[in-house]
């Protein structure tokens, strides 16, 4: 495991955002959907760099 906590608050906070990604499609919000989508990829991409 890592020592960096903000990498693994990074990735936490991205699988939180493809929560509300799937919470959005089932409701038919695609608009909200997509803002968590690119949300949820920018969260991760950080958390993957700062590892």
């Amino acid at each position: 495991m890592t020592g960096n906590w903000t990498a693994i608050a990074m990735i936490f906070v991205a699988l939180f955002l493809l929560g509300g990604v799937f919470s959005f499609i089932k409701q038919g919000i695609k608009a909200g959907a997509a803002v968590c989508g690119v949300g949820a990829a920018l969260a991760l991409v950080a958390g993957v760099l700062w590892w």
